[in-house]
């Protein structure tokens, strides 16, 4: 019973704007990774070449959404997830230069990517993405809650499906453990209010 009651009260809390009930967070919200994972320029990624020291490294996506790779020259990669990186890069060594490479690709920072968190925290502003960034994470980049923030009354705006989505997120209970964390996504707008009393 008391299961249940905690499962009511949590869908009703992300209740959002002009009176319409929004989905929980893992209906509101698509999976992280498909989203996050894609590439744009300033992105920062590790290429692992089995056996070929050479051709592993750290490369950063250009201004032009390619990369400059041994052998391969010139490499679109704008909109790629890391395994279709991979792929691409598998593809060129494998004309004429290597026999069945094996290639990783590794995710290292999203220069491209940003969260926004303002309203009552120590430093207000526009951060860089991480893969799998929680709401967390977000709120200690910005500095951390100033004294009178309303840190269970905190909100995420986001674009699903070309519409903005605004949910809830009770923040302090997450950091107390009382509540599952919740994963941002690039774009994510981060707002914590003011407490009234």
């Amino acid at each position: 019973m008391r299961a249940r009651l905690a499962a009511a009260v949590a869908t009703l809390a992300l209740a959002g704007c002009a009176g319409r009930r929004l989905p929980a967070p893992a209906e509101a919200v698509p999976s992280p990774p498909a989203i996050a994972a894609r590439l744009g320029p300033g992105d920062v990624f590790e290429v692992r070449v089995y056996q070929e020291p050479e051709l592993s490294g750290i490369y950063q996506v250009g201004p032009q959404g390619d990369v400059t790779f041994p052998l391969c020259q010139r490499v679109p990669l704008t909109g790629l997830m890391p395994n279709e990186v991979a792929d691409r890069l598998r593809e060129c060594l494998a004309k004429g230069f290597l026999r069945d490479p094996q290639v990783t690709v590794l995710v290292r920072e999203y220069n491209s990517k940003k969260v926004f968190v303002f309203g009552e925290v120590q430093k207000p502003g526009t951060f860089s993405f991480e893969d799998g960034m929680s709401i967390v994470q977000a709120v200690t980049v910005a500095g951390g809650f100033t004294r009178s923030a309303a840190q269970n009354s905190t909100s995420v705006t986001r674009k699903v499906n070309g519409q903005e989505v605004k949910v809830k997120v009770n923040v302090q209970d997450i950091a107390l453990g009382r509540a599952p964390n919740f994963v941002l996504q690039p774009g994510d707008i981060v707002f914590v209010p003011e407490s009234l009393f």
